[in-house]
């Protein structure tokens, strides 16, 4: 009875304390834990104590998993644990480099891997696109004064908030043979296609849908940018009697430049990393028409029952030295872009 009593004491004053005597006592708990370590390795010193959570983080998950990936690409084998696995060193880069004829992967040893290295490349130049230029368009709406303005906001970040394979399952049942589209084609006496099942069109949906799954995020990030433009600008170049046009050419796009290198090099990492959206829509098919890089690491090293880690390891590396390449050039033409704007 006397613990009841004291619990319920401790419990009215701490109710009794307020936020700024809930904020003191959690300051003097902290200080008590601190001043300790403080006096341990130096003032100088807290900073890297105050980083170490995630430096362990990030070792633990980020640069372990990379390092053990390099080694793994220098290795052959069946066997799952690095110590059972045999060292072969380059053996693998050379399998998925060895070519008669670099434009024909049919010439090549691992044929499915340069499928897979075209597919991406197409993929990502008319995806990150399409990505870019209907974001923009799609901002720039959302900025003006409209009505509804919230309600049209929320619905084109919707899709974001939405799982890639509930996104890609959804539009399965409407591109499918007996789907949604093809129903509708139908009725208005036309013939159903097959938009799945055909190579172009395969990779054509795969595009327009991982754009229409994305799209929302880029053009929040680009909504941001252009409300950060001081509407006195516009303001000044209407009374210069400036056209809309000009206005989005040396007002807009200038002073947006900065954000749009952040979308487009989020976009592109996005692209070359496509996995979920349509290894659920397609499968990789028809054929390889649409087997993008990633899932050719996926088939490769899990997709078997013979898996080749050493291959999907070595072209997982070789796409991160692609990614980190393009990345560097992206924002180094972005710094180029901006010292000539200043």
């Amino acid at each position: 009875m006397a613990g009841k009593t004291t619990l319920k004491q401790r419990t009215s004053s701490l109710a009794g304390l307020g936020v700024q005597g809930l904020y003191a006592l959690v300051m003097n708990a902290l200080g008590f834990l601190m001043e300790p370590l403080q006096r341990l390795v130096g003032q100088r010193r807290m900073a890297y104590m105050f980083l170490l959570p995630n430096l362990l983080v990030f070792g633990i998950f980020i640069l372990f998993p990379m390092v053990l990936n390099i080694y793994y690409a220098m290795t052959a084998g069946t066997a799952l644990y690095p110590q059972d696995r045999t060292f072969v060193g380059t053996a693998n880069f050379e399998r998925l480099f060895t070519c008669t004829d670099y434009t024909n992967p049919n010439t090549c040893l691992e044929d499915r891997f340069w499928r897979a290295a075209r597919n991406t490349g197409v993929f990502v130049v008319f995806q990150v696109a399409g990505m870019v230029a209907i974001s923009l368009l799609t901002a720039i709406v959302l900025n003006r004064k409209i009505r509804g303005l919230g309600f049209f906001r929320s619905v084109f970040f919707y899709p974001v908030l939405l799982s890639p394979v509930v996104v890609a399952l959804i539009w399965k049942w409407i591109l499918q043979r007996e789907g949604v589209l093809n129903a509708v084609l139908v009725s208005l006496g036309l013939d159903p296609v097959n938009f799945l099942l055909s190579g172009s069109w395969a990779m054509t949906w795969v595009i327009i849908v991982t754009i229409w799954a994305n799209m929302g995020f880029y053009t929040l990030i680009l909504l941001a940018g252009l409300q950060s433009i001081p509407a006195e600008l516009y303001d000044a170049g209407a009374i210069d009697g400036t056209s809309t046009l000009q206005s989005f050419r040396h007002i807009t796009l200038p002073l947006l430049m900065p954000t749009m290198m952040v979308v487009l090099v989020l976009a592109l990492i996005r692209a070359v990393q496509m996995f979920d959206e349509v290894f659920v829509l397609t499968g990789g098919g028809p054929g390889s028409a649409t087997l993008l890089m990633v899932q050719y690491i996926y088939n490769t090293g899990f997709g078997t029952q013979n898996p080749r880690f050493g291959i999907a390891a070595a072209a997982s590396v070789t796409l991160g030295a692609v990614l980190l390449v393009a990345t560097l050039i992206q924002l180094r033409i972005g710094r180029s872009s901006e010292r000539h704007l200043a």
